[in-house]
Parts: C-alpha cells; structure tokens; sequence
C-alpha cells in the first residue's frame, strides 16, 4: 500500500546466538565449539547466515535496519529478503578478509573482532532512490578501532519519498555515545531536508539515563523513543505513527535446535513500528 511504511531495526550480534542462559557461554564452546545446552535452549558456536535470514526474511518489513552485521553476509541476505542492499562498514574492519575468515572458523572466539557494517535493506513498492554515509567519530577516544559510521537511504515509491537513517553509537562509553548521536541526527536531517525521516538503530543510550533525547526532540523534531532503559530506538519525523517502536518478543527471533531446544539469534530484540506517510 503506498504510503505504509513498516520498519524492522535490529543488531545482530555479529550474526552469533545468545541464549538466555548466560552459563552456556563455556570455555570449551568458545575454544572448542561445543554445542552446549539447557532445558530449553542451544548455545551453538558456527556461522549462522542461514538461521538469521530465515528470520529476517519472514518478517513482514519495507526496510530493514541492521547493525553490527557481517559484511560478508550482505548480497546474500538482499537475495534471500528480495531487497535492495545498502552497505556501509562500521569498526574493526582493518584486515577485513582475514578477520571474516576467522569469523567463519569460530563466531565467538573473534567476536566482535569480526568487523561490523550497517545494513539497510529495502522492499518493493520502495526503492532506493539515493546513498550515502557519515563518519560519526573522527577521532574516537578509545582508538581508531571505534569508528563509526552511519548509513543514510533516500527510499522512494510512487507518490513520497523518506530518507532513512541506521546507526551504531558506542557502547560503554555515554558521552561518547551521545556525541555520535548527536552528530548523526544533525547529519541526517541534513540529508532528509524537508522530507520525513526515520533515524535510529542500536543509539546506545537510555532515555532515562540521558537528557539528549530531550534535544532530539526539541533541536531536531526527532521523537519515539523505545522505553526508558532501552538502548535500541527508532525515532523518526514528519510521519504518522500507526504502530509505535516496540520489541519484538523472543520466539520472533528464535529457531527449533537439536534434542528440542530452541536457538535465539542476537543479544538484543528486534524493533518493529509501522508509519505512514501524509497525504
């Protein structure tokens, strides 16, 4: 339907499992990759592409924000989704080729080592009307390893377009988080002009911890934040929201496993909300 704009926005973990059981995170899985298992849930430590885009494909989504993704997972996954890809890489991508093959061999033992990348991914009626990115950190306080870039899309169908931007602020470090944040919204709104814009991802902040949502909303009309201790956000502007940014429950992001268990994909829930242009 022209105008109705449904949005998935999740971190991905580096395409890694995080059962909820932090005990099954064992030496010998993480050396070894020994499957290891509870009651109810596997911890598994291979390459996972298949179960994570079983995942996303299903979902019924018009643009996909992911972060912390494997870069080398990117034309695959548009295949598998029928989408338009639009790749940026992120931190620790020095040495990419190396470090994509060690993450291939053993997910947990490189970790995030593995080198990141946001991904948006796009779904008819939209398209892609235009790319860009930005570099958010120049000169990040823990190290060039901590760079951060933002994606930004101009989507377009038949009637509006919106621009859409997807990012990954730093982790454990809240001035810092706060500076990418503030950086990307002025540098999105740059881009969006005068046209909508959903602007979110994995921000790394709380909105009760932060006053900078406050800003957001009153400096760049950008609003619609989670819940009070959630990190992951999707604001957005100039649109009708139809259904609010809200967390997807777990099994959405869970798979059957071996012995009847089930696997759960990323450390974080996937976001859902649903917009619609105006008219």
């Amino acid at each position: 339907m022209a105008g109705d704009l449904r949005v998935l926005s999740w971190n991905v973990y580096h395409g890694r499992d995080r059962p909820p059981d932090p005990a099954l995170f064992t030496l010998r899985s993480r050396l070894f990759k020994v499957t290891e298992m509870d009651a109810s849930h596997v911890q598994v430590n291979r390459p996972l592409f298949g179960e994570f885009a079983t995942v996303i494909a299903r979902e019924p989504w018009s643009v996909c924000m992911l972060q912390e993704f494997p870069p080398a997972w990117a034309h695959a996954l548009a295949q598998r989704c029928e989408a338009e890809p639009h790749l940026v890489l992120t931190s620790r991508n020095q040495l990419g080729s190396i470090r994509r093959r060690l993450a291939m061999w053993n997910p947990d033992l490189i970790a995030s080592g593995e080198g990141g990348s946001n991904l948006t991914l796009v779904r008819a009626p939209w398209r892609i009307a235009g790319r860009a990115s930005a570099l958010l950190n120049p000169f990040p306080r823990r190290g060039l390893r901590e760079r951060r870039r933002m994606t930004m899309t101009l989507i377009a169908d038949d009637a509006d377009e919106v621009a859409v931007a997807n990012l990954h602020a730093t982790a454990g470090d809240q001035p810092q988080a706060e500076l990418d944040v503030r950086r990307g919204a002025e540098t999105a709104v740059g881009f969006a002009r005068d046209r909508p814009l959903v602007f979110g991802g994995d921000l790394n902040l709380r909105p009760a911890r932060s006053a900078l949502f406050g800003e957001l909303s009153s400096r760049f009309g950008l609003t619609g934040a989670t819940a009070p201790e959630a990190i992951d956000h999707m604001l957005s502007r100039g649109l009708a929201i139809e259904e609010p940014p809200h967390r997807l429950p777990p099994e959405r992001r869970e798979l059957p496993a071996e012995a009847g268990r089930r696997l759960r994909l990323s450390d974080h829930a996937p976001l859902e909300a649903r917009f619609r242009t105006f008219l």
